[in-house]
């Protein structure tokens, strides 16, 4: 089992842990999951997510190259933008998705794209990058010496212009700038996973420690409500955000057209998956994924989705009590004939048939996405 650079802070912090990746994470703080989230929503969370990997892709055509095994636009990006895309296989299903950093290029790296993959597919996603990727392109997996971490919430933006001693409050959301924090240089992304305004941190790791107190310091001399939050509230964040994790509302099994990504696909270029993603549109989809609110107990990863006949129609992929909605909602996957806003639908719970419903999606429409 691996742990981050930080776990002996986490423990000390009284942190509970479980298995997450192949990684010991912080699951959870003595405050507990729902407060954690609560505090990401209402100032400031502290994420330490280095269990994620990066991985440095650059040299002559790099662009082209990459461009040509994920399904949305890059080639349009500018240095120091930032994309969401999909790495997907022949058939058509996610093996990954992927935040892509368009840099400027170096006297050392001609045409430098940053890749930001999830922790438990870091091998997978370089592996198919190499094995895609031929000189005088290459591929640099730099998760080792790179420490990631997030700062969320209202109060995030405000925070960092103070550390990094720039005006990041003027950086566009989906960009990243260059910035020195305590002494150490940091990339810092315009990004997130928890619908919340904010920044990903990417730091020399020797430098974990020293960076994450000096955040933690600095807000409480600002009087900045802050603390760190672990992977339970992590997961109800993107969850009423309307963001895919990774082995459920998104798999090598499961397309993008299925989970509603279809946004992340540019049927205008040629990617791996083109071809069996406009197969299946031309068939019709057998299956799509819908958020659903359920009555009378808590749905869970598994649990069966029922019609109102009591006829199985498809399963949960995650399910929890969301805090800010104040819901006990669920992901699933059901019929198209049953994804319908309003459509009456149950769970079953220990055999037992709760009463649900499809509800509009996402449950908490991201800070950055309202219009002002």
């Amino acid at each position: 089992m691996k742990t981050t650079l930080l776990h002996s802070w986490h423990e000390a912090a009284g942190a509970r842990f479980a298995p997450f990746a192949g990684f010991d994470m912080p699951i959870q703080y003595p405050t507990g999951a729902i407060e954690e989230h609560k505090l990401t929503r209402r100032s400031v969370g502290l994420f330490d997510i280095d269990h994620m990997g990066q991985v440095m892709i650059w040299g002559p055509g790099a662009g082209e190259a990459l461009s040509r095994l994920v399904s949305n636009r890059i080639l349009d990006m500018k240095g120091g933008e930032a994309r969401y895309a999909l790495l997907l296989n022949d058939a058509g299903g996610v093996i990954d998705d992927l935040f892509i950093y368009r840099l400027a290029p170096t006297n050392t790296m001609t045409d430098p794209w940053f890749v930001v993959v999830n922790a438990s597919n870091r091998e997978t996603d370089e592996a198919h990058f190499k094995a895609h990727l031929a000189l005088p392109v290459h591929v640099q997996d730099i998760s080792d010496e790179t420490y990631m971490i997030a700062v969320q919430g209202p109060r995030a933006v405000e925070l960092i212009d103070h550390i990094s001693g720039i005006a990041f409050s003027a950086t566009a959301r989906f960009t990243m700038t260059e910035a020195f924090i305590h002494g150490v240089p940091c990339r810092i992304g315009r990004t997130g996973y928890t619908g919340e305004d904010g920044a990903e941190l990417f730091y020399p790791a020797e430098k974990a420690r020293q960076i994450w107190e000096y955040i933690l310091t600095t807000a409480k001399e600002l009087g900045i409500e802050a603390g760190p939050i672990g992977l339970a509230a992590r997961d109800s964040l993107r969850f009423e955000a309307g963001m895919p994790l990774h082995g459920h509302e998104i798999s090598p099994s499961i397309t993008p057209l299925e989970a509603l990504l279809s946004w992340a696909c540019d049927f205008e270029k040629d990617f791996i998956g083109k071809a069996a993603l406009l197969d299946l549109k031309s068939r019709g989809l057998s299956r799509k994924l819908v958020t659903i609110n359920v009555k009378g107990g808590v749905p869970r990863e598994g649990y069966p989705v029922l019609d109102q006949e009591g006829r199985e129609i498809g399963n949960c992929v995650a399910g929890m009590y969301c805090p800010t909605t104040e819901t006990y909602s669920a992901n699933a996957f059901v019929p198209p004939a049953f994804a319908k806003v309003g459509t009456e639908l149950a769970v079953s719970i220990r055999g037992s048939a709760k009463p649900a419903v499809v509800v509009q999606r996402p449950l908490y429409v991201p800070t950055y996405r309202r219009t002002k």
